[in-house]
């Protein structure tokens, strides 16, 4: 059995977690709440939430080998990830990306900041069952996968195939941060002989082809980069 509305919180700090249960059932969320890694397991068993907010220190398990182990299972591996943490270090954050987390959030936080990511998310993981070939649409881009075109303007860009794979890439995950080993596998598949320093030049040559469309693909400092959610 699942709920769509439901948000499973992973917080082993009882006045954080009643604050973020406060904040999603008034914004009509249905919740749940694990103080362990161990307990979270035990209840997905019994209910698929819609998304799932982890923190990264648990007590016994922490947070990324419970990533690790939902991500694996199929019953749970399309279930979002965001983490809540106050571990924001450059390699925490691509450590919960890398272990599927789909957005992170550092304590302490805004709870509705907290709430906008989780909407965001929630958004974006609904809208992945739509055609991937169908024109993504954004300000004055539009890219066209079954042509793979790409406008800005109405005026044709040219772009390498490789330039228009990341491109399309990070549009269709709006709003998704990505760090530049994950691009590479996304592209070219793991183990790709490709250098950090390779994307960067690449999403370099692709902003400066988009012109004023440039903007939507942001860098993250010390992790990677993005495409502007069109909804923020």
């Amino acid at each position: 059995m699942s709920k769509t509305n439901q948000v499973l919180i992973v917080e082993d700090d009882d006045d954080i977690m009643e604050l973020i249960r406060f904040n999603c059932e008034r914004e009509g969320f249905v919740t749940a709440a694990a103080g362990s890694a161990e307990e979270a397991l035990r209840l997905v068993d019994d209910n698929v939430p819609a998304l799932i907010l982890v923190d990264l220190m648990l007590p016994g398990m922490d947070g990324l080998a419970l990533c690790q182990i939902l991500k694996s299972n199929v019953l749970t591996r399309g279930v979002p990830i965001v983490m809540v943490t106050a571990k924001g270090e450059e390699a925490d954050i691509i450590a919960g990306l890398e272990q599927g987390a789909e957005d992170y959030v550092t304590k302490p936080f805004s709870p509705r900041v907290l709430i906008a990511r989780i909407k965001a998310v929630l958004r974006r993981h609904g809208t992945e069952v739509h055609d991937r070939r169908a024109p993504l649409i954004v300000g004055d881009l539009t890219i066209h996968p079954g042509r793979r075109e790409v406008r800005v303007g109405g005026h044709p860009v040219r772009l390498t195939a490789t330039e228009f794979s990341v491109l399309q890439f990070l549009a269709s995950h709006a709003g998704w941060v990505f760090t530049r080993d994950q691009l590479i596998a996304a592209v070219h598949g793991p183990d790709y002989p490709v250098t950090d320093r390779s994307i960067d030049v690449l999403i370099a040559g692709v902003r400066k082809k988009l012109a004023d469309s440039s903007q939507l693909i942001e860098t993250v400092r010390g992790v990677g980069y993005r495409f502007q959610d069109a909804a923020e």
